[in-house]
């Protein structure tokens, strides 16, 4: 039997992960489009890893249950790598709310329950969980805390107190922040750890949508007038992934790493601040 990498995201930084992490291991990767699965699975076994698709929808628990069940025909869940998600320009304030905040609990939840002892979990999330103003140690804790299945019921998410995509995709990564320390618990019960990546722009497919869509100019801005003064790669996330998921990162748990070229560091305090 193998160590099994779940991986969740059938897209280019999974992909950048997977590729450091995953020798040796069988990996099962998931997307709600069968067919970004198998083009990753394609690449990944042209290049000498053991991947097989799979059909996985993380707004569902038993997708997801599906997902484990198939890796766990291999062997015991080692690593769990969950890039699943939908942009503010890709999907209404529903959809990203099921996937983004929902779906990510539910995945860290019940990857938490059969991660085998030694096991790490990366989850990313995005630098728009910091742009927000904090909402107090009350809704953290609710956010961080709540059964899953009440999740999309507290007050805080409901439509009237959403502004717009945006709104709906900051809060489910304020969401993820805190539901990846509240698993961490969790999963060091079992010996295991799991950590979050909070990348800013980084150029992948679904970026270059963004670029080209109706809010690209405020991307291509942000890149600009962060220290980095550029958008960032797939590897270089995959480097942070790495250093978490690998023995050198052995005494982090329920972190998580905000990798964004400096732009929230300028958002607050350079020249992407917003002018009053």
């Amino acid at each position: 039997m193998a160590d099994v990498v779940l991986w969740a995201g059938a897209g280019q930084i999974g992909l950048a992960i997977a590729r450091r992490v995953g020798y040796g291991k069988k990996i099962i990767v998931g997307d709600k489009k069968i067919e970004n699965a198998k083009t990753m699975a394609e690449i990944m076994n042209n290049a000498g890893y053991d991947v097989t698709p799979i059909e996985t929808d993380i707004s569902s628990r038993d997708s997801i249950l599906n997902l484990i069940r198939e890796g766990q025909k291999y062997g015991e869940i080692a690593m769990l790598i969950s890039a699943a998600g939908v942009s503010p320009s890709q999907a209404a304030i529903e959809t990203i709310l099921k996937v983004d905040l929902y779906g990510t609990a539910v995945l860290l939840e019940e990857v938490g329950k059969v991660i085998q002892k030694g096991g790490v979990g990366v989850h990313i999330s995005s630098q728009s969980g910091w742009r927000m103003p904090q909402l107090g140690n009350e809704i953290d804790e609710l956010l961080a805390t709540t059964p899953t299945e009440e999740l999309l019921s507290l007050e805080v998410l409901q439509p009237e107190n959403i502004k717009d995509t945006l709104h709906a995709y900051q809060m489910a990564k304020r969401c993820n922040e805190k539901r990846v320390m509240y698993e961490a618990c969790k999963w060091g019960e079992r010996g295991a750890r799991l950590n979050g990546i909070a990348p800013g722009i980084i150029v992948t497919p679904l970026a270059v949508d963004e670029f080209n869509g109706p809010r690209g100019d405020f991307y291509k801005n942000m890149f600009k007038k962060c220290p980095a003064g550029r958008p960032g790669t797939a590897d270089e996330l995959a480097n942070v992934a790495e250093l978490l998921m690998g023995p050198a990162g052995a005494f982090i748990s329920g972190s998580t790493f905000l990798m964004d070229g400096g732009a929230t560091a300028s958002y607050y305090y350079g020249a992407l601040k917003p002018q009053e």
